[in-house]
């Protein structure tokens, strides 16, 4: 999502209702290009302390409350020394938005050396590779900003001490917030490309995903000329324009995130955000906010996570695709070979009539017609002319042989394979589950332990630290089941890999809990816990929420629905040397469990 003017409106709102009136407690400059300033809110706002953070990366700017703290350099740059020296202490006088900019504007008081009272505003534009943070004096010159902008880099504004700050109107676009009924019309009558593109290139503040919503809820289709719309699509266009520009007028937003329903490996991932609700993202997950800004950190959290995730397992995912396509290739060959030596048994009857019926056989004979005993019936057998009946019969009884010890070894090979395989795709399943790095330490560990990978170690060589004390491998990064609680108050473990199904299954169950996992399928290992509590003591309920988890951690939750085993743990066993994860069981329970989760939330873990 574009941090686009209607996104800065829902933070003008936020921050000019909880700062206006506050006091600069704090500035750092965190980054090159970031700033955060701590701000105590006047009395009447609550008090406390809040932080403010403004960045002016290029490839990533933003504006929010912040509920975490940044760490600041030793050694303060010399724009942060500026703003310290004339807004610490200083007073927050007003928080403005110039129309739908993206750009945000803080006013402050403060008082100068000689004690008198100054006015200065601390200007953040939020414009893509643009984007920077202005110092401004009363009389609207530029003191300072963190990026400069001579005019050998742009033509059109420099951005430089003691130049005159102005918005450059560079696409002369109208202010969507102060639109006439016959202006819009008149738009309209003149563009000839698609409504959604058209609204983006004539109004500031609007993205394509507002454009799309906006011809969207005007119930127009995408690929539609404006010039082609009708008096009715006109007048449709134009009321839900107003509504929309009524409600960023009015200061009312209804913050959203947006996250895939279920998309294989990408399922819970941010897709969008708005400061009101999308009917284009429908078939997405709606985690509604009542703040911005936590919407905003949230979803670049969150989006930052699935992507370092994401790139950081690459090459696991790289390493098990190319096994699994190894072995799925090797199985099937195997498979076809196991095929061939079902015959083997003709071979066998084929010598045994030989020795039964050879005498009568005549010496040169390229076959022979015998009576099969088995059967009943005549069979012909194939001779080789320069051998004796007997020698034949010999020849058929070492293929017999031969085809029997090829199926003996095939048969336990495939098996071996068939093995590698389902582990294989039980890892591709927690890799696609993994969310932390800890997560991914533990799946690199098994990987490691089943051959699959190279062992690797980050201690010194022979051990030794420089100071030739021990030096053992590096702590690995934490990692624990999730854990859930059920409607009824029930405790809910799931696994995300295989160490933690081994984990939940074998150590932390207790033996009349309920353990639940997806049929015939890779996926996680739940447990219920009962607290010794029978099968008639649970509330349905319960199982169908454990159930459903079962469901969505499992590689089959794209189906929407999915087969779910459950039985008490005390009737799961693990085989011996069997892979982590992987266990066997006899009797159970089977359920059809939905792959929706929304009714549950996860316990945080201390």
């Amino acid at each position: 999502m574009a941090f686009d003017g209607m996104t800065v409106a829902g933070i003008r709102a936020e921050l000019g209702q909880a700062l206006t009136g506050g006091r600069i407690y704090k500035i750092a400059q965190t980054d090159k290009n970031e700033l955060v300033l701590t701000i105590r809110p006047a009395a009447e706002r609550g008090g406390g302390q809040v932080r403010l953070y403004l960045s002016a990366d290029p490839s990533l700017p933003l504006a929010y409350l912040t509920r975490q703290s940044r760490q600041a350099p030793l050694q303060a740059p010399a724009f942060c020394m500026l703003l310290r020296k004339h807004l610490q202490n200083g007073r927050i006088v007003s928080i403005t938005q110039p129309g739908l900019e993206r750009i945000l504007r803080l006013q402050v008081e403060h008082r100068n050396e000689m004690g008198d009272l100054c006015t200065h505003t601390l200007v953040i534009e939020i414009m893509g590779k643009h984007s920077n943070l202005i110092f401004l004096d009363d009389r609207e010159t530029i003191v300072d900003s963190i990026r400069h902008v001579s005019s050998l880099v742009s033509s059109v504004r420099e951005v430089l001490p003691g130049r005159p700050y102005f918005i450059p109107d560079t696409q002369s676009k109208r202010d969507p917030l102060k639109e006439t009924r016959e202006g819009f019309l008149g738009a309209l009558a003149d563009g000839h490309t698609e409504v959604s593109r058209l609204l983006v290139r004539t109004y500031t503040g609007i993205s394509p995903v507002i454009g799309q919503e906006i011809a969207l809820r005007a119930a127009l289709s995408q690929d539609r000329s404006a010039a082609l719309l009708s008096d009715a699509d006109k007048e449709s266009l134009w009321d839900q324009f107003r509504q929309m520009m009524q409600h960023v007028s009015d200061g009312v937003f209804s913050p959203v995130m947006y996250c895939r329903a279920s998309e294989g490996q990408s399922a819970g991932a941010p897709v969008e955000f708005s400061m009101v609700p999308l009917e284009q993202y429908a078939d997405c997950q709606e985690i509604p906010y009542d703040s911005p800004s936590a919407l905003l950190e949230d979803f670049y959290a969150k989006k930052n996570l699935y992507t370092r995730i994401r790139q950081r397992s690459a090459d696991l995912r790289h390493i098990v695709q190319t096994i699994l396509e190894r072995d799925v290739h090797k199985y099937d060959l195997q498979c076809r070979q196991i095929k061939d030596t079902e015959k083997r048994d003709k071979f066998k009857v084929y010598g045994e009539l030989l020795n039964a019926y050879g005498y009568s056989v005549p010496q040169g004979a390229k076959s022979c017609e015998v009576d099969n005993y088995y059967t009943g019936q005549k069979l012909t057998i194939p001779l080789d002319p320069t051998l004796t009946p007997q020698q034949n019969a010999q020849k058929y009884f070492d293929r017999y042989a031969r085809m029997k010890r090829t199926n003996e070894a095939l048969t336990r090979l495939t098996a071996e394979v068939r093995a590698e395989i389902d582990h294989l795709r039980s890892i591709q399943n927690a890799l696609a589950f993994s969310t932390t790095d800890g997560d991914l330490s533990q799946i690199r560990r098994e990987m490691e332990e089943s051959g699959f990978l190279r062992r690797r170690y980050t201690g010194q060589i022979k051990g030794q630290g420089r100071n030739g004390a021990k030096k053992g491998r590096a702590r690995a990064p934490q990692s624990r089941p999730l854990h859930y609680r059920s409607s009824d108050g029930f405790d809910i473990y799931v696994g995300k890999n295989n160490t933690q199904n081994d984990e939940i299954t074998f150590h932390l169950a207790e033996p009349r809990d309920i353990w639940f996992h997806a049929n015939d399928m890779p996926g996680s290992h739940v447990l219920l816990r009962t607290g010794g509590r029978s099968f008639d003591e649970i509330p349905d309920r319960a199982f169908e929420e454990a159930a459903a988890l079962a469901a969505y951690y499992s590689s089959g939750r794209e189906q929407g629905k999915v087969e779910i085993d459950y039985l008490e743990r005390r009737n799961v066993k693990k085989p011996s040397g069997a892979a982590p994860g992987f266990v066997v069981y006899y009797t159970n329970y089977s359920i059809l469990a939905k792959t929706d989760i929304s009714m549950l939330e996860e316990v945080a873990e201390n």
